[in-house]
């Protein structure tokens, strides 16, 4: 009788033999067995691992993003306290920005020798850690330090975080995992910022660092109780400054790399400019708003929670090309309703304007790890480094636009931003997603 062969397991099916991740191609997070086929397809959707890797994330994305951008709720206490001017107190979320856009690209490195989970871990203990000493600080000076050394710990968490994803869980489900990732950011972004605001005006910005601390910590910990071991992960051999080097030039020459990192950059910076400087536009005439009801702007953050989870699902669907052009037209017809003034209509706008920011982010952020076949952590890096100095360039620029020539010239300078982020992903990505998506080079197989 002749022998049957046999059929695959299926995804998380018996035991992962370390062999065979050893002959894994460095940083392409792909394990192959000794007949140099795919041995790890990643978890699947609805598996126990799965849900345990999107929970973890979430909360690691609630740890680092409450951290991150906690005390803007509170800088005009920390200035009358501190005795310091308002663009000095802003510089406690700058730096920490700062440190976080220059620490990305070494913590990707690092993630590379010693695994993703441990490298995330590292970080985020070290950032909470930090985070509890912000508010027994005791000079202005060790403030900001204390900031930015929290901000280059957070640097271990964005990158390696979508990383992770993109080599731990089914190709087929990583952008809904990804954008599963950006909604956990999100709600702690607007967490941090809540709870700041709350407990600083009731007990002051100590207080309100404590308590955002406290939250930080309490989500790290639940991080490391469910972030499964990577299964997909394969070390990476030491190459030295110039095998560093040639990882990051191969992604700057990669044009639809290229692209996702000026959308990262374009995006952000025009997302950072509309929240920096729609509250002054709420404070003047015709609105006159208090501020404790321009603070409230910041809810608008709960449409980027539910579009950053559903542009995951409608990518599988329509491909990830069709959501990020619809997330950034959704970005332009909210801009559009903030000209009115009708404050009904402005809020409806930033509405639209946060949920489609959200989901381009969410597919772009995820979009990285798919394009690049090696040096993932290094692709993703280079993504979050382009995000964060969006922020602190056109972010800080939009305010100059501003101040000279109204909101109405900063709204149409950021809706140029998103168009042209829309024509660049038109004509750089292939129109037929699917294929697009496909890996190529080391590591694709049929």
């Amino acid at each position: 009788m002749p022998r049957l062969t046999q059929l695959p397991h299926p995804a998380g099916a018996g035991p992962f033999r370390p062999d065979a991740a050893d002959a894994a191609q460095a940083g392409g997070g792909r394990a192959a067995d000794d007949s140099g086929q795919a041995a790890w397809p990643g978890h699947a959707k609805g598996s126990a691992a799965y849900r345990k890797i999107l929970a973890g994330l979430a909360f690691a994305g609630v740890a680092t993003f409450a951290q991150l951008y906690s005390t803007q709720a509170v800088l005009p206490m920390m200035a009358a306290e501190l005795q310091v001017t308002a663009a000095e107190a802003a510089l406690t979320i700058s730096l920490a920005t700062v440190g976080l856009a220059l620490t990305v690209l070494p913590w990707s490195f690092l993630a590379d020798r010693i695994g993703r989970v441990r490298a995330m871990m590292w970080g985020i203990s070290a950032a909470t850690v930090l985070g509890l000493l912000v508010p027994l600080a005791t000079s202005f000076p060790m403030l900001l330090g204390l900031r930015m050394l929290e901000g280059m710990a957070l640097g271990g968490i964005p990158a390696i975080a979508i990383a992770y994803l993109n080599e731990e869980v089914n190709k087929a489900h990583a952008a809904l995992a990804a954008g599963t990732y950006v909604a956990g950011t999100t709600l702690g972004g607007l967490a941090g910022r809540l709870m700041a605001g709350t407990a600083g005006e009731l007990w002051g910005w100590r207080a309100a660092a404590l308590a955002v601390s406290i939250l930080a910590a309490v989500a790290a910990v639940l991080f490391l109780v469910l972030v499964p071991q990577a299964r997909g992960f394969t070390a990476a051999a030491a190459g030295g400054f110039r095998g560093a080097l040639r990882t990051l030039a191969g992604h700057g020459r990669n044009p639809r790399l290229l692209a996702l990192y000026i959308q990262a950059f374009l995006l952000m910076g025009g997302f950072v400019a509309v929240y920096n400087y729609l509250g002054f536009r709420l404070s003047a005439e015709p609105f006159s708003l208090p501020a404790t009801l321009i603070s409230l702007i910041f809810l608008a953050y709960l449409s980027g929670t539910v579009s950053s989870r559903w542009a995951g699902g409608l990518a599988a669907r329509f491909g990830r090309r069709t959501v990020l052009i619809t997330g950034t037209v959704l970005m332009v017809a909210g801009l559009a309703l903030t000209l009115t003034q009708l404050l009904a209509l402005i809020m409806a706008g930033l509405l639209l304007f946060t949920g489609g920011f959200f989901a381009a982010h969410s597919i772009g952020a995820g979009w990285t790890g798919v394009i690049a076949t090696t040096g993932r952590a290094q692709a993703a890096s280079l993504y979050n480094l382009a995000y964060y100095l969006g922020s602190s360039v056109i972010g800080w620029a939009g305010g100059l636009v501003f101040q000279s020539l109204g909101w109405t010239a900063l709204a149409l300078t950021v809706i140029g931003l998103a168009c042209t982020t829309a024509v660049m992903t038109a004509v750089v990505h292939p129109a037929r997603p699917a294929l697009a998506d496909a890996p190529t080079g080391a590591g694709a197989s049929a």
